[in-house]
């Protein structure tokens, strides 16, 4: 494993919104972050009965199904514009919108193993990506939803971004 991936990103390697999901993170190399903490993840989520998937903490909120969802497009978006700019690709990249992402998803329809399993495929996929970028990649930027961000920027934003609502889960929803 190259030491790139143990640099933490530095704050010019994201919009500062994201700051929320990067402090997030713990030190070490970031695959090994990625590849540790969705066993964190599933083992909490799986171990919920499917009459859960539907419980919202509050009227207007997303289910926890909806927010296994949300997660799941996040990664992948944060994850495509990873492989772009990670390809030395500097197209700019637009945002998404999660408010519009998470109900048009379906999640409700389907049964919580369902989100569950393609969340562990999810990261599988970018846990594949990320390992076989060479070193230089993980400096490489582009510009998504209007803001500079690095390669490694997003691997720190999709770690942070799962542990952010992990937390949310555990306290507002499982609790």
């Amino acid at each position: 494993m190259t030491t790139t991936m143990s640099v933490r990103p530095q704050p010019t390697e994201y919009a500062p919104y994201y700051e929320r999901y990067v402090s997030l993170v713990p030190d070490g190399p970031i695959v090994e972050v990625l590849r540790s903490q969705i066993t964190d993840t599933l083992r909490l989520l799986r171990a919920l009965p499917e009459s859960r998937g539907e419980h919202r903490y509050a009227p207007g909120k997303w289910s926890v199904k909806e927010v296994v969802g949300h997660v799941i497009d996040g990664e992948r978006v944060f994850s495509y514009r990873a492989l772009r700019f990670g390809r030395n690709d500097p197209t700019p990249l637009p945002g998404f919108d999660e408010k519009v992402y998470a109900p048009a998803g379906g999640f409700g329809a389907r049964t919580l193993a369902s989100p569950l399993d393609e969340l562990e495929a999810v990261r599988r996929a970018t846990l594949s990506l990320f390992q076989g970028f060479p070193s230089e990649a993980w400096s490489r930027a582009g510009v998504a939803s209007e803001n500079p961000v690095s390669v490694r920027g997003l691997a720190y934003i999709i770690a942070g971004h799962e542990r952010h609502h992990r937390s949310v889960l555990a306290e507002r929803y499982l609790a």
